[in-house]
């Protein structure tokens, strides 16, 4: 008697885990977080961000917190790469 093989089909997911496109989280962006991104680029503190913008250090830290968790990065170059690449920062 021949021997039969059966070969598994791939499985197709249940649900889709890929995360939504970056330029939709960019976009979901406060304008209070551009403002902390676009000085944080320029080269200021959370402190000195703070002053500028008349808010605490600790708020400053809780915005840059939100854009990494929305852009769905690890660290603060990812992040500058990131809005550069989505057109939030621009480079001069």
């Amino acid at each position: 008697m021949a021997k039969t093989t059966h070969r598994a089909r791939p499985r197709k997911p249940l649900i889709d885990l890929e995360p939504p496109p970056r330029e939709k989280k960019l976009g979901s962006l406060t304008s209070r977080e551009q403002d902390v991104v676009e000085l944080i680029w320029a080269g200021f503190k959370s402190k000195e961000i703070g002053q500028r913008l008349k808010i605490s250090a600790k708020t400053v830290e809780a915005h840059r917190a939100n854009m990494m968790k929305k852009m769905r990065v690890a660290n603060m170059a990812e992040l500058l790469r990131t809005a550069i690449q989505g057109g939030i920062l621009r480079i001069q």
